[in-house]
């Protein structure tokens, strides 16, 4: 979620990405090309590279299939079904209401570090 212009003051972004050492970047270019979507980011500065998308129709109908086919494990399964819902909510266009935007950001704050694990 990020600040912007609009009725709520928020906007929503849903962003797939894989961070790797420079080292591998052939490999995470190719993810572009199996995919089919998506673009690979240098860093500047850094030794690293990013394999990127941003696309809620390629998130929805190439990364999720993919991931509901070759299951995830482990903490990122659950960071992947929060995931899923945020998708879900904005294909739906549920993430242009208080509600939806509400929804997002709870599910957003559990997600990666934020989960608290029992």
């Amino acid at each position: 979620m990020y600040k912007s212009e609009t009725i709520f003051g928020m906007s929503v972004q849903l962003v797939f990405q894989i961070t790797q050492h420079k080292r591998d970047e052939l490999l995470i270019q190719s993810l572009v090309s199996y995919f089919g979507c998506g673009r690979y980011e240098p860093s500047n500065n850094k030794d690293f590279g990013q394999f990127v998308i941003r696309k809620l129709e390629d998130l929805t109908e190439k990364v999720i299939p993919f991931f509901d086919k070759y299951k995830i494990v482990g903490i990122k399964a659950m960071d992947y079904k929060d995931f899923c819902n945020i998708a879900k909510i904005m294909k739906d266009k549920s993430h242009l209401t208080p509600e939806g935007l509400k929804k997002i950001k709870s599910l957003k704050s559990g997600m990666n570090k934020g989960r608290i694990l029992n």
